[in-house]
């Protein structure tokens, strides 16, 4: 039922973001990087973009996908490190570790991002009042992991509006939203403030007249559904600017992949066949991490010559051992242009549920096939991703090390 009112309930929804993550861990592992400019690199060469950039460094101009040659003429003392993947899963599960002892009912974002909902804790939680939770959580995270961190929090009766009140005052922020200040708060943003809006929605906000928060929140649903978004997204925004949930939705896994960017245009086919078998290993054990298998691949290659290729393959059976993986990604990559590549990617999609029952794609006995793999995962995941991997991948370079998504934590 669609309700024009803002929504009256106690603000219930509380939103985590830690500052500049990736940066801020460094500073607290190093402290001599303290309240200097830092940016955070997958690799350390000029033409890498950069994936987190401390405050110092941001008020030199420097941001998130600036490439280190243009962030060092703004800054010649940046700091430039690369990113180490240890560091933040431990601070990942340290902060997972203090939400729990608020709610049981925890929904990580990513691995900087968190949401605690209260509305299902016990009325002492709750009567204690949330801005007092989150000035303890706060608390917690400088004493318990270091003096350095620190974190926005935003306080909503729904995830959307707690998100955005995260965003209000960064960095170490602490903000609240209610039904009572909803519209002086939305008065002080742009549309592209909101998650969501980018220039695309945006546009077609602008195209019935909509420019500022405060005009999208007083829309009706029909605009919005009709002409707006075409689409009953149009009655979510109406129903998710007034405070109502639209957002607490488990998302299926729908697809498995990783990239690289090669580390030089001038590698030959066979050295770039053992990073794409790396590649395929590493989905393979995501995959499998999450109970899944895989009836499709998809390989793609970004060349310096002729832009983008890509090709795909759909198999009558579900396949989940590494062997599959790369066997039909090594098949599909023989088809792939002559040139200069500069990044390769594979992904494993049309996921299932379980192994199944079937026999693997090369006929092998499928209760063998995954007796083997499944040895070599514990195996892998006992003493290391790689402690058993393919031989074709000992050559020097070709390990890929892993990076941090931002966007998913499920293989955390």
């Amino acid at each position: 039922m669609l309700r024009e009112e803002y929504n009256p309930e106690q603000p219930l929804i509380m939103h985590i973001d830690l500052n500049s993550c990736f940066a801020t861990v460094e500073q607290q592992a190093r402290p001599q990087l303290r309240d200097r400019p830092v940016a955070v690199v997958n690799r350390r060469t000029e033409s890498t973009a950069i994936v987190t950039a401390s405050y110092e460094a941001k008020a030199h101009g420097i941001g998130v996908g600036m490439k280190v040659k243009e962030a060092l003429k703004l800054c010649p003392g940046l700091a430039i490190l690369e990113s180490d993947p240890p560091k933040y899963r431990y601070v990942y599960h340290k902060m997972l570790g203090i939400m729990k002892d608020y709610s049981a009912h925890i929904t990580m974002k990513s691995i900087d991002e968190g949401i605690i909902d209260f509305t299902q804790t016990s009325e002492a939680i709750r009567s204690r009042g949330l801005a007092d939770i989150g000035m303890e959580i706060k608390h917690r995270l400088k004493s318990e992991i270091g003096c350095a961190m620190r974190c926005n929090v935003g306080i909503a009766p729904n995830r959307f509006l707690a998100k955005t009140a995260a965003g209000l005052h960064k960095p170490d922020g602490l903000d609240e939203i209610t039904h009572e200040n909803l519209r002086a708060t939305l008065a002080t943003l742009k549309l592209t403030d909101l998650t969501g809006i980018a220039s695309r929605n945006e546009k077609r906000l602008n195209s019935v007249g909509i420019y500022t928060p405060i005009q999208f929140l007083d829309a009706d649903t029909v605009t919005l559904k009709k002409i707006v978004f075409k689409s009953v997204v149009g009655e979510w925004w109406h129903q998710r600017l007034r405070g109502y949930e639209v957002d607490d939705v488990a998302r299926t896994m729908k697809t498995v992949g990783r990239q690289y960017v090669l580390e030089s245009h001038s590698l030959p086919r066979p050295v770039i066949l053992q990073r794409l078998h790396h590649l395929c290993e590493s989905v393979g054990g995501r995959m499998r991490s999450q109970g899944k298998v895989a009836r499709g691949v998809f390989v793609y290659a970004k060349s310096y010559d002729y832009g983008y290729w890509h090709a795909r393959h759909m198999n009558e059976v579900p396949f989940f051992s590494n062997q599959a993986i790369y066997a039909q990604a090594a098949l599909l990559f023989a088809g792939a242009p002559s040139g200069k590549l500069k990044e390769i990617g594979v992904t494993c999609y049309e996921l299932e549920d379980g192994l199944g029952d079937q026999l693997s794609l090369f006929g092998d006995q499928l209760a063998r096939e995954q007796q083997v793999t499944s040895a070599i995962d514990e195996i892998n995941q006992r003493f290391g991703e790689r402690a058993i991997h393919a031989a074709h991948t000992l050559a020097k370079g070709a390990f890929l090390q892993p990076k941090i998504p931002f966007g998913s934590t499920r293989y955390l």
